[in-house]
């Protein structure tokens, strides 16, 4: 559904992968986050199933909403409750052999902003169940895919798939420098892109737009 979504609106994909995922197997997905578009596009490129923790604001939105609370485990990220039930859910999928997606982030920020730091739940969650951090370089949606109406336009969506960080020796205790080593591979691969740089710092890009991610 994702992948006719977004060849429907008339973009493409362009994918590096310089490792490949095994049919079966659980991952922790990790990518940036610019743009509506990012989950859909992470559901076209992947041959398992997967789950991802999101704002519940999304869950509003008119079509994609009803799409989006069939896929997401759904938080409230002003309520504590909320975000124990949410890794309690979480916890339980990932038993169940599924893969899970969270955007580290947290947010979609200004565009402005190479990379937002990343908060650690997601790295915590891949060492105590042991399955791997997929990090993977959107380059192209904040681009063509953004909240400011006055740009964005059919094009192609560039994915760089990075090698998987393996998390089988590693306890609690390294869940910073997990958290800091998946922040470095993506914003350093952000940071060499020449068009994704070039929007970025395009004039009067710190606009804050509405965006309920």
């Amino acid at each position: 559904m994702s992948k006719v979504l977004i060849y429907g609106m008339g973009f493409r994909i362009k994918k590096q992968f310089d490792e490949e995922i095994e049919p079966d197997k659980s991952y922790m997905f990790c990518p940036n986050h610019a743009s509506l578009i990012d989950p859909f596009l992470l559901i076209a490129l992947s041959k398992n199933p997967i789950v991802f923790v999101g704002k519940k604001e999304l869950a509003k939105i008119p079509v994609f909403g009803f799409f989006y609370k069939k896929a997401v485990i759904v938080v409230d990220r002003s309520s504590a409750e909320s975000r124990k039930r949410v890794f309690k859910e979480a916890k339980r999928r990932l038993q169940n052999g599924v893969s899970m997606a969270i955007f580290p982030e947290g947010l979609v920020p200004t565009e402005d902003v190479v990379l937002s730091p990343f908060k650690k739940g997601a790295f915590s969650l891949a060492i105590e169940f042991k399955i791997p951090i997929v990090p993977q370089v959107y380059y192209d949606c904040k681009r063509l895919f953004s909240w400011d109406f006055l740009k964005g336009g059919i094009g192609v969506f560039r994915v760089h798939q990075h090698k998987f960080i393996s998390t089988k020796s590693l306890t609690i205790e390294n869940v910073i420098d997990l958290r800091d080593k998946t922040f470095n591979i993506i914003y350093d691969d952000l940071l060499s892109d020449k068009k994704y740089m070039k929007d970025t710092n395009r004039p009067n890009n710190e606009r804050e737009f509405k965006s309920p991610l």
